[in-house]
């Protein structure tokens, strides 16, 4: 069946509002779970947007948009089986991020500062987020993890460099910090195409870094990380590629320490209500792989 190729929707999303001036924003990463919710001193205000289908669009990359769409099946197609997600999936994932950017090494992390919590540790354990959306449950456990329903960024300039500092072996930083580095997340649909909640996606040459975003604090039992919040701006141009299926990904940027101009910095991104699919669409399924991406 030919997927239809809408030239866009129009969808509500969530932007972040941040707390009186002056006053740091956080999150604690612990759920109330009976709400699903995390104590916290912003809130969020929702604004609908016109969201451009790129589908048969090739003009925006990786390095000027802060994200692309690729065709890559992968070998693996179950996604059921922990171990055998970890043990088949990964590794051709990190060859797929080094075709695909040039990079010479990439390391997979843990992704619990992405507004979810940790299942797994460094390269010993799961680093992947799989998401099923399930109407009416509450997002309490990496089991019921649904789609992120807010603009954000995963990661801060602060966040992204403790992530080398957290991950790789300290003999390696110094040098490793000297070159460019990123954080690339590898986002992949399941079992279907991801037309119901599809992923909207922010041109970073529409945004302005610093008015459109502000660092929130992630709280947890033992330590910090920090996300960014995205406000809204009417200027920013969103996103999103019509019915993406398990055979592609897109790599959506997280951070670059290339910060000269020339290339873009981050990807502000949103799960979406799109309100012209159609009854009895599956509901969402997608897999997302978290990654520290080097060059020589």
């Amino acid at each position: 069946m030919t997927l239809p190729t809408p030239k866009s929707t129009t969808a509500k999303l969530n932007f972040f509002v941040p707390p009186p001036t002056g006053v740091r924003a956080y999150q604690n990463i612990n759920v109330d779970t009976k709400t699903g919710e995390r104590d916290r001193n912003w809130s969020l205000d929702e604004h609908e947007v016109v969201i451009e289908n790129l589908r048969g669009k090739t003009e925006l990359e990786l390095d000027t948009a802060g994200f692309q769409l690729y065709h890559r099946p992968a070998t693996h197609k179950t996604f059921t089986d922990d171990a055998e997600i970890e043990r088949e999936y990964y590794p051709e994932s990190i060859q797929v991020i080094k075709e695909l950017t040039g990079a010479s090494r990439v390391v997979l992390f843990d992704h619990s500062e992405s507004f979810e919590s940790t299942l797994y540790r460094l390269l010993v354990t799961r680093i992947s987020a799989i998401r099923r959306r399930r109407p009416g449950e509450v997002d309490d456990n990496p089991q019921k993890r649904q789609p992120v329903l807010q603009t954000h960024v995963d990661q801060t300039n602060a966040s992204a460099v403790a992530r080398v500092h957290r991950h790789l072996p300290a003999a390696d930083v110094p040098d490793l910090l000297s070159r460019r580095f990123q954080i690339i997340n590898l986002w992949r649909p399941i079992s279907f195409p991801a037309i119901d909640w599809p992923l909207a996606l922010c041109d970073y040459r529409s945004v302005d870094p610093k008015a459109d975003t502000l660092p929130v604090a992630l709280v947890y039992p033992d330590r910090e990380g920090e996300t960014l919040g995205v406000k809204y701006n009417p200027n920013q141009k969103w996103k999103y590629f019509h019915g993406v299926t398990p055979e592609e990904i897109i790599l959506i940027k997280c951070f670059d320490s290339l910060q000269d101009g020339s290339v873009a910095l981050f990807t502000p991104h949103s799960g979406f209500e799109d309100p012209t699919t159609p009854a009895g669409t599956p509901l969402r399924e997608s897999i997302e792989l978290r990654a520290l991406v080097f060059y020589d």
